[in-house]
């Protein structure tokens, strides 16, 4: 079932109500002959499909024949994709040396219960961005990217500040970047609490929790949200806004961080 999710898109100078359809994705953990391997974010689509790829490419069986049927089995705080496999030598010795694939945010997580963690409050009244700020800034990252210019194989997460240069980590896994600058911040003893945190990625539940705990009031990424993600930013406090381009941006979640009027061009604006 796909469900649009409401936002508050700038373009043009102008802000107004939009809506736009968003990936789900929620933990799922690869359990095998009763135990977990891996949990793993995942969309809750072709689940089956995913656990036999993963038992596959993971080394666990050699063949698809070789996992029996997937049984699916949901619960309130994630899906497992529940697996058989008769040769349990491999498996103990393949358990002991999995790790996370690239990008999957939750490696080392064993259990549903432990996937979604309740992220850190942000309280902080934020810089109030105005929207030519927003755009402006997202440009820069781009121009502030060494790695990514020379590789285009990179992401990148930049700590913004009025009046400072960008603070800017990179990395080809997009939490990896996040963590790198989140290290960066916390060894120079720099303030978040009048920043935006810039991404080159998509907004995932685990990059929300990572940005929770940077505390920068204010999250910008050039690609859209996840709806967990944005739940997620909601109940924590965060400004999440995506999306965001040359020609403009949409805000999810707590939009009245904004500066909306100052960049208008005509029209009356958003009431948020």
């Amino acid at each position: 079932m796909k469900i649009s999710e409401p936002s508050i898109r700038w373009r043009d100078g102008l802000a107004g109500p939009a809506a736009r359809t968003l990936a789900d994705e929620v933990p799922v953990a690869i359990v095998v002959n009763g135990t977990t391997v891996a949990v793993l974010l995942a969309t809750p689509d072709d689940l089956g499909d995913f656990a036999t790829g993963f038992a596959l490419s993971e080394g666990l069986v050699a063949t698809a024949a070789a996992t029996g049927p997937v049984e699916i089995v949901a619960h309130d705080d994630g899906i497992e994709a529940r697996l058989s496999v008769a040769d349990t030598a491999t498996l103990a010795a393949r358990r002991r040396t999995i790790t996370g694939p690239s990008g999957c945010g939750l490696c080392g997580i064993e259990s549903l219960a432990a996937a979604i963690v309740a992220p850190r409050l942000v309280t902080a009244a934020g810089p109030r961005p105005t929207p030519g700020e927003i755009v402006a800034a997202m440009a820069a990252l781009g121009e502030a990217q060494p790695l990514g210019r020379a590789t285009r194989a990179v992401h990148g997460a930049a700590l913004w500040r009025r009046s400072s240069p960008l603070v800017v980590r990179e990395d080809v896994g997009r939490h990896n970047a996040l963590d790198k600058l989140i290290g960066a911040v916390a060894l120079a003893g720099a303030p978040t609490a009048d920043a935006m945190l810039l991404l080159t990625s998509r907004i995932s539940v685990e990059m929300v929790q990572k940005a929770a705990v940077l505390g920068c009031p204010v999250v910008v990424a050039v690609s859209a949200p996840t709806r967990l993600a944005v739940a997620t930013a909601a109940a924590c406090g965060l400004t999440l806004v995506a999306v965001a381009r040359a020609d403009g941006f949409e805000v999810f979640a707590w939009p009245e961080r904004v500066a909306w009027d100052a960049d208008a061009r005509g029209g009356s604006g958003v009431a948020v």
